[in-house]
């Protein structure tokens, strides 16, 4: 290193997307600034750089508030290098929480608006304040084309060794079968993390930090903020240099090399950009000038400048493997664990957003591509998919899906996805009244997973979509006002049903509708009342006496069971409890019991450590919550349903707990083997009393000593042995469940699937316990001064299926059970009013006579979309464009299709399911059209991946330093997919 250390001086602003604000409140106070001054004071000074995170800041700016001058300085500083953006997505998303296909949605939204409007490619990430890091994280920034990974966050103790012993940047294999192919280099912050240290030897006043802190709502009139630095002046410039070269030098005694990333800024910082510059420089310029003397030089820097000099030093660097760094701790009784579950109502909107966003684009793209003369306006269509984007990608930020934010920016991401969806659902409405060519006083009205209830003296129809590209047989379920119901298909052929009593209301009833439906395809039911014919079966109801736990007999089991095909579960009229669960393939029988508890925890600061959204800090074991059971259940032909109440005592009126447990017979002639495999539970929780977390916890015979699996993102699978910790073991043995869990024995296997995050924990063997919901109150200030304590009173409702089995069968369901549960059939309903014909004969659904898109059950389509970027997929006419002012104007592009598909098993994980498997893209999507031409491109589109190189790190494994080049790419539209890959092509098709 020369013995001379080098300082890159990154200045940079930590800017929430929400938290304690909302965006708009946040806008106002200070982000507006922050560019519009930055912008300003790198034009004046050669030598200063910065660097922009987060897009939807830059975005709200770019769009509303520059000028086009600002803008015309923005490509300057560009090309010159001196601003650069870093992550490039519209958020610095969460990395316990969300999944995969959420962070490469807003990576992807941050990365075509940064391409399309700069020719701007981000390639080094800067992950500073996500709460844990996640091993999915590391692989779609090299999937997307990134050089380098940075994190931050990470336990506090392990954080200490790896500073001692200067293990701080590896490189990172995050993926087990994409390994050195797609591996990473990675750093990880020091215990400064990304903030200036500001304490000053030499003054009781702080340093660094001169424009003060932000105030909201509004800055102030007279341009002075609380907390401004001490100002650097002639007096104090020699202390100043000197307090900055020791904390320099400090930090450099950590890393292997004599580059010292110095990041200067904070959260909410540069909004004046003026006195932050023009102190600092004089600081730089003094310290170069004496860098002999200090034995160090400064520069400012972009976090690319800091990276180019590390991997300069061509040193051979460590391998990490797929382990994550989850979940998080600061100090011996503060685990960052409760915010796996915390605001479950958000985590649960925030999926369905998700979801109902996938199925949107597809059935978009298809309209567009299958009915080219369809009346629908492109634009506006676009539009209203585009709203949705930007609320699923705004609320994979770090302090939103995470459910740590003040109840007024919940309220804000809520209303984002609320309108997103309405709009997403009018799309499709009116896309099938556009294709079926009805009446436009035949009224579709969307409703998306939610029970609505039909009007008894009208024909109702149901349109069900299923977005997945497979076939899929599962029930939906539509509230209707009566038992007496007949359904029929497009042919007017009866349709097996089931009818019951509602579990929500005395009044409705629940119709479940058994639809076989291709991939990517719609059908068409009518419900009517009943007119003689073939009806819905009726389900019978048999309600049980309330249990007394306190006195059940052990010895005297009265034992009754509930049996399908796949399996047997039985329960105990004594307790109204669960008992065993036998798989009837093997009659491998698990005992099989589940109860409700709650941690009780404290809100008194001075009486110990407290849990508030983002903290889990249980004062003792969980408690029961209930001393009675009651229990009804509902049979019929193609269902049971077990309905579970749990009373806090015999004589309770109201209950705060249920349990939902539905059992699927499906008849001949329908592939059931899904379904037959699910049980499903849903849960109703809450409202909770203050200062309790709920937890479902299913405790068994397997031994499983003690070892829990869990996902990382819904991408891949993480071991999690119990761990026994000096303090707080049982909150620091908390994980995040995104959609899996699972805990095995040798010879059979429980997973839990699941429609939103949880925190899942194995306290015991043969135990698994999952956070439903949380209720708390603190009085530690700075959770009472923003507004940050967790008084959640709401009632939540999650779904999760339990699939039991062998491993062999286990691994051949759950990937596709995920998905299924993820991706549930779009339900729209409309009325058909009593003078009309019968269905006109073009309403037979388009599985009549379209071509369904359907891949083989270990890929999956993990988009099909139209983004409508405008950009040139060739980079050198896209930069030229550019130059020319040419990407300003013009229509959004239909033409370009993006596809993605991903592998959904590991290497070895299963003899037929991990193998290779080759796709034809012409004859996957013949359906849509004539495909011309297929560019294979980077995860987020911006790169061909025949251009793109990554920087090679050098191992011991792989001694030679160098570029990566990409996979192979396709012949005639022939792709091979390996185990874990995720696949990203532009399609383009034959205009009709």
């Amino acid at each position: 290193a020369g013995g001379e250390l080098r300082a890159f001086v990154v200045a940079h602003s930590h800017m929430d997307v929400g938290w304690v604000y909302t965006v708009q409140e946040s806008m106002h106070a200070y982000a507006a600034n922050v560019y519009t001054t930055v912008i300003e004071e790198l034009m004046k000074g050669k030598q200063r750089k910065f660097i922009a995170v987060e897009q939807e800041f830059f975005r709200l700016w770019w769009d509303m508030v520059a000028t086009d001058t600002q803008k015309q300085q923005v490509h300057r500083l560009l090309e010159e290098g001196r601003l650069e953006f870093v992550i490039g997505g519209q958020v610095m998303h969460d990395e316990a929480v969300t999944l995969i296909d959420d962070q490469i949605l807003q990576l992807t939204e941050g990365h075509g608006f940064l391409y399309e409007t700069f020719g701007f490619r981000p390639q080094f990430s800067w992950h500073v304040d996500p709460f844990g890091a996640s091993a999915t994280t590391p692989t779609l920034f090299a999937l997307a084309g990134f050089n380098a990974h940075l994190i931050s966050r990470i336990d506090y103790d392990l954080k200490a060794d790896m500073q001692k012993s200067k293990k701080l940047q590896f490189v990172w294999q995050g993926s087990p079968s994409l390994s050195e192919r797609q591996e990473i280099f990675t750093h990880v912050m020091d215990q400064y993390s990304y903030c200036t240290p500001s304490q000053l030897p030499f003054s009781n006043r702080s340093g660094f930090f001169w424009n003060g802190f932000a105030t909201f709502p509004d800055p102030p009139k007279d341009g002075v903020y609380p907390n401004m630095s001490l100002p650097v002046t002639d007096a104090n410039l020699h202390l100043y240099a000197q307090t900055m070269v020791a904390n320099i030098k400090e930090r450099a005694a950590w890393f292997r090399t004599g580059d010292v990333l110095w990041p200067w800024g904070c959260d909410k910082q540069f909004f004046n950009a003026s006195v932050q510059y023009s102190n600092m420089d004089l600081l730089v310029d003094y310290i170069n000038k004496h860098s002999a003397e200090f034995g160090v030089t400064v520069q400012y820097a972009t976090v690319s400048d800091y990276f180019q000099a590390v991997y300069s030093r061509n040193l051979t660097w460590e391998i990490r493997d797929s382990q994550d760094f989850l979940p998080y701790s600061t100090e011996p009784f503060q685990a960052w664990t409760g915010f796996y579950t915390s605001r479950s109502t958000l985590k649960g909107i925030a999926r369905r957003a998700s979801s109902l966003l996938y199925a949107g684009e597809s059935f978009f793209t298809q309209y567009v591509w299958k009915h080219p003369e369809g009346s629908i306006c492109k634009c506006k269509a676009l539009k209203q998919l585009q709203s949705l984007r930007w609320a699923v990608s705004e609320v994979q930020h770090h302090d939103g899906v995470t459910g740590t934010e003040s109840p007024k920016v919940k309220d804000m991401y809520m209303n984002n996805l609320m309108y997103g969806m309405i709009n997403v659902k009018k799309l499709m409405a009116s896309i099938i009244f556009d294709i079926n060519n009805a009446k436009k006083n035949g009224e579709v009205y969307s409703s998306v997973y939610t029970k609505d209830s039909g009007k008894p003296d009208v024909d109702q129809y149901v349109v069900v979509y299923n977005p997945l590209a497979w076939n899929i047989t599962t029930f939906v379920t539509v509230s209707v006002s009566s038992e007496a119901m007949s359904v029929y298909d497009e042919l007017g052929h009866s349709v097996p049903a089931q009818v019951q009593s509602s579990v929500e209301s005395q009044s409705t009833y629940d119709l479940y509708i058994l639809v076989a439906i291709s991939g990517l395809s719609y059908r068409k039911y009518t419900i009517k009342p009943l007119d003689g014919k073939q009806s819905a079966f009726i389900g019978s109801s048999i309600k049980y006496k309330r249990s007394d736990l306190t006195r059940a007999d052990q010895q005297s089991r009265q034992l009754f069971p509930v049996v399908n095909s796949c399996y047997q579960i039985v329960f105990d009229q004594n307790t109204n409890l669960m008992h065993s669960i036998t798989e009837r393939e093997t009659n491998q029988t698990v005992q099989f019991t589940q109860e409700f508890l709650e941690y009780h925890v404290n809100g008194d600061t001075k009486k110990g450590p407290i849990s508030d959204n983002y903290l889990f800090a249980p004062n003792d074991s969980a408690v029961p919550v209930s001393k009675a059971v009651g229990l009804e259940v509902m049979s019929g032909n193609l269902m049971t349903e077990i309905r579970q109440y749990f009373y806090s005592n015999v004589t309770s009126q109201d209950y705060i707990y249920a349990v939902y447990t539905r059992l699927y017979s499906v008849p001949e002639g329908y592939d059931g083997k899904l379904l037959c495999h699910r049980i499903e539970q849903e849960y109703s929780v809450g409202p909770l009393q203050l200062n309790r977390e709920a937890v479902l916890r299913t405790s068994t015979n397997l031994n499983t000593r003690q070892l829990l699996y869990t996902d990382n993102n819904g991408y891949q699978m993480q071991k999690r042995p119990f761990k026994a910790y000096v303090n707080n073991t049982v909150a620091r043995n908390y994980y995040p469940m995104v959609q899996t869990a699972c805990i095995e024995d040798d010879a059979t296997r429980l997973m839990l699937l699941a429609e939103r995050a949880h925190g899942v924990s194995s306290q015991g063997n043969g135990q698994v316990e999952v956070m439903l919901h949380r209720r708390l109150w603190n009085n530690l200030q700075w959770d009472l001064n923003n507004n940050l304590t967790l008084n959640d009173s709401s009632v939540v409702r999650p779904v999760i299926w339990l699939i039991l089995g062998t491993k062999a069968v286990t691994n051949t369901l759950y990937r596709t059970s995920g998905l299924a549960l993820e991706h549930r059939p779009v339900v729209m309903f409309g009325a058909l009013s009593g003078d009309k014909p019968k269905l006109p004969r073009r309403l037979q659904g388009n599985s009549v006579h379209d071509l369904p898109v359907t891949l083989p059950p270990n890929l999956h389509l993990q988009t099909l979309s139209i983004p409508g970027w405008r950009y040139s997929s060739n980079h050198a006419e896209q930069v030229h464009s550019i130059l020319m002012g040419k990407q300003k104007q013009g229509d959004a592009d239909f033409s370009r299709v993006l596809l993605r598909i991903r592998h959904l098993y590991e290497v070895g994980e299963d003899p037929v399911l991990s193998q290779p498997v080759m796709v034809d893209l012409k004859s996957l999507l013949k359906g849509l059209g004539s495909v011309i031409a297929v560019e294979e491109r980077s995860l987020t589109g911006t790169w061909d991946v025949n251009t793109l190189e990554r920087w090679k790190w050098k191992t011991a494994q792989y001694p030679g330093k160098g570029f990566f080049n990409s996979t192979e790419t396709s012949e005639d539209f022939i792709v091979t997919v390996h185990p874990k890959e995720i696949r990203t092509f532009f399609v383009y098709f034959q205009v009709q």
